[in-house]
Order: C-alpha cells, then structure tokens, then sequence
C-alpha cells in the first residue's frame, strides 16, 4: 500500500522523516517499531499518533521488536 496515504495526513516535516528515511509503503513503516519512527527526526507525538491510527485503519501495527 503506498505511503501516499499516509502522508497527506501529516505536516510536512514528517512527511520529510518518512520520506528521508526511504519508506515508501505502509507495510515496509509497519517493520519499523514505533520507538525508531518517534526518534526520526521531525516526528513528533501528534505524527505518532495519526501514524498509529492510519496503521490500525488498514490493520497493521509497528513492529514489536526488542531493541
């Protein structure tokens, strides 16, 4: 699923981290957890939250991995 999605929903400067850090679809986000997308830079809390409410509206979450 594209990242499109997702982007229009966000302010530009994390539209930036996403798009810096060469994500490009929803699914490759979703291996991501949700601890390495806050620490982009330019991502705040409020871009954490839309992130995880478009990631649950397609039922996908962060990843869980231990870090």
């Amino acid at each position: 699923m594209q990242i499109e999605i997702l982007l229009k929903k966000l302010a530009k400067p994390a539209q930036r981290a996403i798009q810096n850090a060469g994500i490009t679809t929803i699914e490759q986000l979703s291996s991501y957890s949700e601890k390495e997308i806050s620490e982009l830079h330019g991502i705040g809390k409020n871009a954490i939250n839309v992130i995880r409410q478009t990631l649950n509206e397609h039922g996908i979450i962060f990843s869980s991995k231990k870090e």
